[in-house]
């Protein structure tokens, strides 16, 4: 039965059903901090319960630096190419070119909202304003995230699928916690930039999904096919 052209496709609902939860929680925290509502000075006391600026915590922030969670996913957008046109997958360069964009879109969303806020920082650093959303956090939630939703779809171990979701959470995690614990952001930023990174993340899962690991391509016909499914008797009767 044809499908109505003015019903959405399914993938663009599965977006919607994933990503309609951090766009409320986004919508929800941007306009706590413009508006300086009452998350604002909760954000605030769990901040001054939460920092205190150490190596180690410098050293997990560290870890949304575009110089360290870049070349992770540069590494997954290769190997993920090299795999899909070795493997015959049709249009392979749709999911590394997807989640190159998302991580092209991380600084194309966060330094606009950073103006339009115009959040101070914490006590813990020098007085300025742009905080909010995270820029490190939301690097650290795509670059990981879209390198392990590239990766997963090659994995055939159940345990080698389940320790690479673990790790990236790990890394986003502990990137978050470094940025909160060292003082470099407020709570509410972190929260912020995982929401925009759950929207980017969706929208890649989509398209990873819908383009196949390998073996896609249809194998090429022969001119004997082809003669026999026309009708034309092949040369060869017997058994093969």
């Amino acid at each position: 039965m044809p499908v109505s052209p003015l019903r959405p496709p399914l993938g663009l609902l599965a977006v919607l059903a994933v990503a309609g939860g951090p766009v409320l929680l986004f919508a929800l925290t941007t306009w706590q901090v413009v508006a300086d509502g009452p998350l604002v000075g909760v954000d605030e006391r769990l901040s001054r319960a939460l920092v205190h600026p150490d190596r180690f915590s410098e050293l997990l922030a560290d870890l949304g630096n575009v110089q360290v969670a870049g070349p992770v996913l540069v590494v997954a957008l290769a190997y993920a190419a090299w795999h899909g046109r070795a493997s015959g997958t049709a249009r392979w360069w749709l999911p590394p070119l997807a989640a190159a964009v998302a991580m092209v879109l991380v600084p194309a969303l966060v330094v606009p909202l950073k103006e339009w806020t115009d959040r101070p920082g914490t006590p813990a650093v020098p007085p300025a304003t742009g905080y909010y959303p995270s820029g490190h956090t939301a690097t650290a939630v795509v670059a990981y995230g879209a390198a392990t939703l590239l990766l997963l779809g090659r994995l055939r171990r159940p345990a080698v699928r389940r320790a690479l979701v673990v790790l990236c959470a790990v890394l986003v995690l502990g990137t978050s916690y470094g940025l909160v614990r060292r003082g470099y952001h407020w709570p509410l930023d972190v929260v912020a930039s995982w929401c925009l990174g759950a929207i980017l993340l969706a929208a890649v899962r989509l398209v990873a999904r819908r383009t196949p690991p390998g073996g896609s391509l249809p194998p090429p016909v022969s001119r004997s096919t082809r003669r026999s499914s026309s009708g034309t008797p092949s040369p060869r009767t017997g058994p093969s």
